[in-house]
């Protein structure tokens, strides 16, 4: 999403916390479910980019779009690297008790849920509990490799020494705490039992998940872990309708940990696809 569409976002208060917020209206399908749009763990409204309105003008369905606390123009967490420091089930938090409200206040019912990363992860956990018409995932984290911290341990130096901090700052109104937040909990010890593979064999929403092969972040054990039919990038046959198949696993070649980015027009093909 450029910065010229985030500017208009708005703030909403959910929960005690200011939530920066975009609406995007439906086009063709206005009494379709919207698509709720939840990004990863450094991720804000406006660094989706033109995603979201991309993706809800070739379905014609409504989207909503949010920052977590701490990210973009949503409310900042004092102390986020003392007393507030977010603890091991932060993104349970995010989908059993905000996402919840944000969704009772905008009267949103069995919304189609798309998530990136830890966005990918509550959508699972909301899938879980919740009643949803669909769960799209990108990259989701259902439990902690050494690869994943591998990863952000190399985040977490670009940030202090190289210029990771100047490029999230033109997304984030406090861009420490919103970069902190993520990286101190995912490096510290107590989060390398995070596991929500339980929670998902609850899920009986139909569910597409999607993966790069190339994921710096995670390896295909995180979506393979969903079960589901697999389908790779090299197939040119689309996939088959939601109401068809429960479960379905999209493994991107030459794509790392951002799908939408990389290959943006066959991510969007195959939730079309699958939603239609």
């Amino acid at each position: 999403m450029t910065d010229s569409v985030a500017t208009k976002s708005e703030k909403l208060s959910v929960l005690g916390v200011n939530l920066e917020i975009l609406r995007l209206p439906a086009s063709t399908r206005p009494d379709a479910s919207p698509i709720i749009f939840l990004h990863e763990g450094l991720g804000s409204v406006a660094m989706w980019r033109d995603f979201p309105k991309a993706l809800c003008a070739a379905t014609g369905r409504a989207g909503l779009v949010y920052s977590r606390r701490g990210y973009g123009q949503s409310d900042a967490i004092a102390d986020v690297r003392g007393a507030n420091r977010l603890k091991p089930h932060y993104m349970h938090h995010e989908a059993w008790q905000v996402l919840p409200e944000l969704l009772r206040m905008e009267g949103i019912a069995q919304p189609v849920l798309l998530g990136h990363s830890d966005g990918g992860t509550i959508a699972l956990l909301h899938a879980a509990r919740f009643d949803v018409q669909a769960c799209i995932v990108m990259a989701p984290h259902l439990f902690v490799e050494d690869i994943s911290i591998s990863a952000i341990a190399q985040a977490r130096e670009a940030y202090e020494s190289g210029d990771l901090r100047a490029r999230l700052a033109k997304y984030h109104a406090d861009v420490d705490c919103a970069f902190w937040q993520w990286n101190d909990i995912w490096l510290s010890p107590e989060f390398r039992s995070f596991n929500i593979e339980a929670e998902c064999e609850q899920i009986t929403c139909p569910l597409l998940a999607i993966q790069g092969q190339d994921d710096p972040y995670g390896s295909l054990a995180q979506i393979n872990a969903l079960g589901g039919t697999g389908h790779d990038s090299s197939s040119q046959i689309g996939l088959p309708p939601a109401r068809n198949l429960r479960r379905a696993l999209l493994k991107l070649e030459q794509c790392g940990h951002s799908p939408q980015k990389e290959q943006s027009m066959r991510v969007q093909q195959a939730i079309h696809s699958f939603i239609a």
